[in-house]
């Protein structure tokens, strides 16, 4: 079955042009985070990379300053604070 995950990413890589993929909010790209999680820990981590990154990855996200050490933050849906280096680019210039 895990297999079966990796192969449909794949094909997802070649079937959808980057251009019109969705953009994400993270700096490594959902399909490439779960594609990875999945081909190192397994099918069930695999799946819940995906559950949390489809939960997360749609909007309703806010990037601000943290006053108590000024960096830069995003807070999630589920509520997750992420540090700078895992918010894409293009989001924080």
């Amino acid at each position: 079955m895990k297999y079966i995950i990796l192969l449909i990413i794949r094909m997802y890589w070649i079937l959808i042009p980057q251009s019109k993929r969705r953009k994400c909010i993270f700096k490594k790209s959902c399909s490439n985070y779960v594609f990875e999680t999945t081909q190192k820990e397994g099918l069930i981590k695999g799946l819940q990379a995906f559950q949390f990154r489809f939960k997360n990855c749609r909007g309703n996200f806010s990037i601000f300053h943290n006053p108590i050490d000024n960096k830069i933050q995003m807070i999630l849906p589920s509520l997750i604070i992420v540090e700078k280096e895992e918010i894409a680019e293009r989001l924080i210039t």
